[in-house]
């Protein structure tokens, strides 16, 4: 959908933004919610981050707003780098973008972008959010690693196909209307050939 570096960036970054406020909730209260509350004795996830004096990253408390400033961009850098070029490079290599519906086409680059996407934010996610206190341990840190990417792959895949790229390609023809209209015409008017 995204023709030029500009647009790309855009799409990123409405992906992005979407994407990590949706993983941060979903890491605080349903995988880390009950542990944040049984070490506390509180009765709620916010109160209890509230009285741990934040989120440990790197053992250090930190806001919910910082959590969501540094995951924002590690997955926008990421998700320039290695993602967007990967996945459409992976889609491309199962279906010809020229003669594939586009349906499908953004069906294969989603699911593409989840198998490259949640396994290596579960790894930085594993790694920022790892118990330091305890000492540090390889084998700690990635069976953490497995664990978020058993967690986190379902709702990485189900979220992107049927909620946030949806959402995302609403906004992003919405901010672009005009350049989709005018490109939209000058293909009507290109001779088709057989």
């Amino acid at each position: 959908m995204p023709r030029n570096q500009f647009q790309r960036m855009v799409f990123a970054f409405i992906t992005v933004v979407i994407t990590v406020h949706a993983y941060v909730f979903f890491s605080l209260y349903v995988i880390h919610g009950g542990m944040f509350k049984e070490l506390t004795g509180e009765a709620g996830v916010l109160s209890a981050i509230g009285k741990m004096g934040g989120v440990p990253v790197f053992g250090t408390p930190v806001p919910i707003w910082a959590v969501v400033l540094i995951e924002f961009v590690l997955a926008f850098t990421l998700e320039n780098l290695l993602g967007s070029p990967l996945s459409f490079k992976l889609a491309c290599k199962n279906f010809d973008p020229r003669t594939t519906h586009p349906v499908l086409f953004e069906t294969a680059i989603i699911c593409a972008t989840v198998g490259i996407m949640c396994p290596a934010m579960s790894f930085i996610a594993a790694f920022l959010y790892y118990n330091y206190q305890a000492g540090f341990n390889m084998w700690t840190l990635l069976a953490d690693w497995l664990k978020l990417v058993c967690f986190n792959f379902p709702f990485a895949f189900f979220t992107q196909l049927f909620f946030i790229q949806p959402a995302v390609r609403t906004i992003f023809k919405f901010l672009f209307a005009k350049d989709i209209k005018s490109r939209e015409k000058s293909e009507e008017k290109q001779p088709v050939t057989a």
